[in-house]
């Protein structure tokens, strides 16, 4: 049941933009710069402005720019600088680990779903990156920084990683790996069905389940869990590099952070601080059980 009030069918709107002081070159785009879209870097303008009616009591905001493209680049190459320091000092705690652990006996306490976890989290970075750079292909700059930051991140899950992952399966599978080189493919054929098919599932379940971005995140980021019970289940002590937990545990929150945390970052992602807390204090709770356990 509607009220007394007549509802209002038709909406008068009143639009009032305001242009900002920009800078321009001077200078008119040649015809290739029209055809292809591109603009002169020194060229920005930025109009803000509001559309109101008063009939149906509505309102909107409007905040238009050019594309600024030297800041953008700026941005984005920050960023693959952090990736690629993030990814190099990856390599070297998980070095350190695979040392650590590089017996059978060592091998068999370090929990395969967790390094798998962390091998399907970088190869989904590879991928993305990867992805970056090829839409960023018409600027040689972005495209190549975008590739170095991919090749660094194939390089960590499809040398290291993998090779982590064949040490841990062959500690706990030696029969596998004793009977020639038929049973031995077959062993390496398991491994990678189920790592390739893992992989193939989790793109499945990140398509068809947008809208619950951050339980797949939060899914990803629990990489510690599998090793936190099997070091109560079957009493493991110290089977991860102090190390280890602390900088995979950090340089794994830095992506994520970036987009959650920071106002400015190179997608304009608007920031969700709640949910970089929450992550970050998840994956330090993990850390800290390891860590205890490591005692």
């Amino acid at each position: 049941k509607l009220g007394s009030h007549p509802v209002q069918s038709k909406c008068d709107f009143e639009a009032v933009f305001y242009v900002a002081p920009g800078h321009f070159s001077g200078t008119y785009p040649s015809p290739r710069e029209l055809a292809s879209h591109e603009g002169n870097n020194s060229e920005y303008i930025k109009m803000n402005g509001n559309i109101t009616s008063k009939e149906c009591g509505s309102s909107a905001e409007i905040e238009l720019a050019t594309f600024d493209r030297e800041t953008l680049f700026v941005k984005a190459i920050n960023y693959t600088l952090l990736v690629t320091f993030v990814a190099f000092t990856q390599v070297l705690v998980l070095i350190r680990q695979m040392e650590m652990t590089s017996t059978p006996a060592g091998a068999n306490r370090v929990s395969l779903l967790s390094v798998g976890l962390q091998t399907v989290s970088d190869s989904y970075l590879f991928l993305a990156h990867l992805t970056m750079g090829m839409f960023a292909q018409r600027f040689s700059t972005l495209f190549n920084a975008f590739a170095i930051a991919a090749f660094f991140k194939f390089i960590i899950f499809s040398i290291f990683e993998m090779r982590y992952m064949l040490m841990i399966w062959k500690a706990r599978r030696p029969s596998g790996f004793s009977g020639g080189w038929d049973a031995m493919r077959r062993e390496l054929s398991i491994l990678y069905s189920r790592f390739y098919g893992s992989l193939l599932f989790g793109l499945i379940m990140l398509y068809r389940l947008q809208k619950y971005m951050r339980v797949f995140v939060f899914a990803m980021f629990s990489f510690w869990v599998p090793q936190i019970f099997l070091s109560i289940i079957e009493d493991h002590r110290r089977p991860l590099h102090p190390l280890y937990i602390v900088g995979m545990s950090a340089t794994r929150l830095a992506i994520p952070l970036y987009f959650l945390c920071c106002p400015r970052n190179f997608l304009h992602v608007r920031p969700q601080y709640t949910t970089g807390n929450w992550l970050m204090a998840w994956v330090a709770f993990q850390a800290a059980i390891l860590l205890l356990q490591h005692r």
